[in-house]
């Protein structure tokens, strides 16, 4: 969920900062034009892609995924294994006092004991949750960065003044399918990222 809203945030910002920059240099154009009516910039120079649909098949974005999955099931495993030795610790500890097997300052330093190792799983489970999240966000940046500077690096072919990054509850609520360049960018970026793979 939290994927969603770095997404979603970038897009929003994007779209801000492209409408910044198209009222501020449309202004100065329309200001030259004769007709007064018509914008200077055709919609020829304007296109969207579907940010959803290239970041979840882009290559980059399947592979940076299996390895957080991964990342996730270790500290998992971690926080299982740390979790049933203090499950054991609580039934010995249990046990033993019920039992009568030690001293009532035995049984205070085994119970600090817990305490303090059940403050550790806790302390343990909050860092690992932590940098998961942080590992998926920065990967989120990075994905997005990398499909920015690809666009940026490629102007020349697209010819396009301003892209768009449209998705759910994004500012652009609306594209003509004939200015949507979602597939020939996706197709783009696999072949680039293929080829540095190797």
């Amino acid at each position: 969920m939290k994927k969603l809203y770095v997404i979603l945030f970038s897009i929003l910002f994007l779209a801000v900062a492209a409408l910044f920059v198209l009222h501020f240099t449309g202004g100065s154009k329309s200001g030259n034009n004769a007709g007064g009516g018509e914008a200077a910039t055709s919609p020829q120079g304007i296109a969207f892609v579907n940010i959803d649909t290239i970041v979840f098949n882009f290559k980059m974005f399947e592979d940076r995924r299996s390895d957080l999955i991964e990342k996730q099931k270790k500290a998992e495993a971690e926080l299982n294994t740390r979790g049933n030795q203090y499950e054991r610790g609580i039934k010995d500890f249990q046990n033993k006092v019920s039992k009568g097997l030690i001293t009532r300052a035995a049984a205070a330093e085994m119970e600090q004991a817990l305490i303090q190792q059940q403050q550790e799983l806790v302390n343990l489970r909050d860092r690992l949750q932590a940098d998961l999240v942080e590992e998926d966000q920065v990967m989120n940046r990075q994905i997005l960065e990398y499909i920015t500077t690809f666009l940026e690096e490629n102007k020349s072919e697209y010819n396009y003044d301003y892209i768009f990054g449209k998705s759910f509850g994004s500012v652009v609520l609306y594209g003509n399918s004939g200015h949507d360049i979602t597939r020939k960018v996706l197709d783009a970026l696999n072949a680039k990222y293929k080829a540095e793979k190797k």
